[in-house]
């Protein structure tokens, strides 16, 4: 059975800092891409980061030099090191597990809440 979760959300400061973990249990961790997706109040679902099992990185342009993507395969967890915060980076992140190859095995964690306000 594959369980993705999802930790290190919470309320912080404008400016300030979050690290995000997400725990991925059930699967071959090195075989999969991964991605994180924020979801605000009222939005549609956008995507923040994303990795490849190769380590490449892919960073929507609104937190560019403020978040870093990584991963940890021995560990089978990846994270989302968040600088600099501000209050647009309000939401639900939530993390996203998909198969290099097959595209049926894709796995959704129930998201962490982050809120950036003063």
């Amino acid at each position: 059975q594959v369980e993705v979760v999802e930790s290190g959300g919470g309320l912080v400061q404008p400016g300030g800092s979050l690290r995000l973990s997400c725990a991925a249990s059930g699967i071959n961790f090195s075989f999969y891409h991964m991605g994180w997706y924020r979801q605000a109040p009222g939005k549609q679902r956008e995507l923040v980061a994303t990795i490849t099992s190769g380590g490449t990185t892919n960073y929507a342009d609104s937190v560019k030099g403020r978040f870093t993507i990584s991963r940890d395969n021995a560990e089978n967890t990846m994270y989302l090191q968040m600088n600099s915060l501000k209050p647009e980076d309000t939401a639900v992140y939530s993390c996203n597990v998909y198969h290099r190859l097959l595209s049926s095995a894709n796995y959704w964690g129930q998201g962490t809440q982050v809120t950036v306000s003063s």
